[in-house]
């Protein structure tokens, strides 16, 4: 591996990318030796939420509560305490995806790339500029719960939609777990994906698709068996039991019969996607009451019979006030901010939040993060194995941010990157299936994190290829930078002042990339990398020629210790 002139071939630097994917590395340290229930309760050295916090938890808490922390942003937590911190982040405007995807697409020349791209575009350049940290954070979370994807044909030629459907997470992401809810089930492309847009009534052998009824139990709202309030299922004689059958299905499935495309008229040609309005691609979905089924409905013990509007709202009460929801959406947004396996007392106070806000507010999203993000167990430094894995969009979103990456277009044009040998392996909204990149109950087979009854979602993307062609791409972002053009590139211009100063680049790199965590073996690792890189000496040869020599070694210096410290597994599990 080359940066400039410089190979890393014989310096001795091991990856050690097995542990990262759960193997035996070799530590012989407490983490690795501890028992399961220990591993899984995340026991460490309680942190601060309300006063200062140190460099290393300010950058931690930004690790969970944003795409990163940057210099700025760890001196701003750590003088105002991660408990402000949020408070300013709820009250900041949202900025629309969908209106900076029409502004850039009426600027650009007939012809050019657009489509997918531009939505591409927006993402990135929110996620790594937008200041409003916390709610870009938020919602690509909520995009990996309430699943739709640019990989399906009905979706991925409306892109201008999927737009519209980010900013809708967007604008929920500090709102109310109901109003999202609707939201999300009234989209088009919500509809177009789990294809209850023109779901239509029963009639002779046609039955109304079932498809989006399911999917909003199981994967959105309250999950295949019930649970108690700390996340675990409850039982009958040993087995769990489970939330809602086939017959929950069908009558759920009469419900979400009717609704199509929105536009000034319930006319059947509109109905059916004719005479189509210029905004239907995101507003939300209208009745068709000629569509709608009027027959008996019945779902979750509940007759659900009146108006199409009138059921909807009662289904989707029905849902909300299950016993199931906090627990559920609880456990899957800790596992998507902070850790894998959260603790049951952990999943318990989460799902207290989502009941009562204190107020007497149920589905209060403000309170739910709150409890997420401050809760002990999240503010905790781990001193045993805790935290998940990075999921390769963040690993890439985490270097723009930390080392102020920059577009030379100011559009942050960079294409999809699902192929895992070329690429990340993930791309923003391009999940392959409604389980979304991975699934919150994976375990990845014949590993300790197996052996210790752990799960850990991310490695369901994570192999020999993925790892493989994270390491290459790096290799080549690190100094290159990304994108059509290398339109994304960091300039460095902080790290290459302490070029000259091994030591303190890698503790800059560590507090932005680690919160500070390196270990001392992985830290003297880094340093024998750089220092093997010299720094030539002043001759009285050529000035200009030994001037660029120096620049040359200087930024070799830099690209090692960020690269070296992203391909470690400390970098990519996220504690």
């Amino acid at each position: 591996m080359k940066f400039g002139k410089f190979s890393l071939a014989g310096t001795g630097l091991p990856l050690l990318l097995l542990a990262a994917c759960g193997g035996d590395n070799g530590n012989t340290d407490q983490a690795a030796a501890a028992p399961p229930q220990l591993l899984a309760s995340g026991i460490g050295i309680g942190i601060g939420t309300a006063a200062r916090m140190t460099p290393a938890a300010a950058a931690r808490f930004l690790g969970q509560a944003s795409f990163g922390p940057t210099s700025a942003a760890i001196a701003d937590v750590g003088a105002r305490g991660a408990d402000a911190w949020l408070s300013s982040e709820f009250a900041k405007p949202q900025t629309s995806h969908r209106a900076a995807y029409n502004t850039t697409l009426a600027k650009i020349a007939p012809g050019s790339k657009s489509g997918q791209d531009l939505f591409l575009e927006t993402f990135w350049q929110q996620a790594a500029q937008g200041d409003d940290q916390l709610r870009q954070r938020v919602k690509f979370a909520l995009s990996e719960i309430f699943v739709i994807s640019l990989i399906d044909a009905g979706v991925g030629n409306m892109p201008r939609g999927v737009a519209g459907y980010y900013d809708m997470l967007g604008k929920h992401a500090f709102g109310n777990f109901r109003d999202l809810l609707q939201d999300v089930a009234l989209h088009p492309m919500m509809g177009r994906y789990l294809s209850h847009l023109g779901n239509q009534r029963e009639s002779g052998e046609r039955l109304p698709d079932e498809n989006f009824a399911r999917e909003i139990m199981q994967l959105m709202s309250i999950g295949l068996y019930q649970l108690n309030q700390d996340g675990s299922p409850r039982t009958q004689n040993g087995t769990p039991i489970e939330t809602y059958n086939h017959d929950d299905v069908a009558g759920l499935a009469k419900v979400f019969t009717g609704w199509s495309w929105a536009g000034p008229d319930a006319s059947n040609n509109r109905f059916y996607g004719g005479a189509p309005d210029p905004e239907r691609d995101w507003k939300p979905m209208q009745l068709y009451p000629r569509f709608h089924s009027t027959s008996e409905k019945h779902f979750l013990g509940v007759s659900v019979n009146g108006s199409g509007e009138a059921e909807l709202k009662l289904a989707l009460d029905t849902l909300f006030n299950h016993p199931n929801v906090g627990p559920f959406f609880g456990r899957q947004l800790i596992q998507r901010l902070v850790s894998s396996n959260p603790s049951p007392g952990y999943i318990n106070r989460v799902a207290a939040a989502f009941a009562n806000n204190g107020k007497g507010v149920r589905g209060d999203m403000k309170a739910v993060l709150r409890a997420v993000l401050l809760d002990p167990e999240a503010r905790q430094n781990f001193a045993l194995r805790a935290g998940k894995l990075r999921e390769p969009v963040l690993r890439l979103a985490n270097w723009m941010r930390a080392f102020e990456a920059h577009s030379a277009s100011g559009r942050y044009q960079i294409p999809q990157q699902d192929d895992p040998l070329s690429g990340l392996g993930q791309t923003a909204m391009r999940s392959p299936s409604v389980f979304n990149f991975f699934r919150p109950s994976y375990t990845p087979p014949n590993t300790s994190i197996a052996a210790a009854g752990l799960v850990a979602p991310e490695m369901q993307i994570t192999a020999e290829p993925s790892v493989t062609g994270y390491l290459n791409l790096m290799q080549d972002v690190v100094p290159n930078g990304v994108g059509y053009g290398r339109d994304v590139q960091a300039g460095y211009a902080a790290e290459l002042k302490l070029a000259a100063n091994p030591a303190a680049l890698v503790d800059r790199v560590n507090l932005l990339l680690m919160n500070g965590a390196m270990t001392s073996a992985l830290r003297g690792q880094i340093l024998s990398a750089i220092n093997s890189v010299p720094l030539p000496a002043a001759t009285a040869g050529n000035a200009a020629a030994a001037a660029a020599a120096v620049a040359r070694a200087q930024r070799n210096r830099v690209y090692l210790a960020v690269y070296l410290s992203m391909a470690s597994p400390e970098y990519l599990v996220q504690k």
